[in-house]
């Protein structure tokens, strides 16, 4: 891992109607619009569903470092970031971030200690550390 502190740098731009592209040197390009609930057409990424992305990208990514850390064996995990958008003290931002996980393990492997593995790996996640909305996991482990 490079020393901290870290960089990142993305560009966009906007018209008075239209996507609005997002780009990062290297990555291609995101085509934004408002959601359906800010009268946005609802079929590209928005702020608000990348903020969710990044929710749960990050905490996937997490997972596989503690896993590794642990020596945890697992066959997937599956996530979805549920987020909160609400009207608090004449400001909207999101209140509350709610990430379902499940995940799959071999026969044999401790549960508990896998179950753990994905609490910590939430709690590690620099995208939720973030945040000041509400968090809560809600993991399950299954043999697979």
């Amino acid at each position: 891992m490079h020393p901290y502190p870290h960089l990142y740098t993305v560009q966009a731009s906007a018209r008075p109607e239209g996507d609005v592209p997002v780009s990062s040197a290297g990555l291609p390009v995101l085509a934004t619009a408002p959601p359906v609930e800010f009268d946005g057409p609802g079929d590209r990424w928005s702020p608000e569903t990348l903020l969710c992305a990044a929710v749960a990208d990050c905490f996937l990514l997490s997972f596989r470092s503690v896993a590794r850390a642990q020596k945890l064996a697992w066959t997937s995990l599956q996530c979805e970031v549920q987020g909160t958008l609400d009207r608090v003290e004449g400001k909207t931002r999101f209140t509350r971030i709610v990430l379902k996980a499940a995940l799959v393990v071999p026969e044999g492997t401790d549960r508990d200690k896998a179950l753990k593995a994905v609490e910590r790996a939430e709690q590690v996640c620099l995208i939720s550390n973030s945040l000041v909305a509400e968090r809560h996991v809600e993991g399950t482990v299954s043999v697979g």
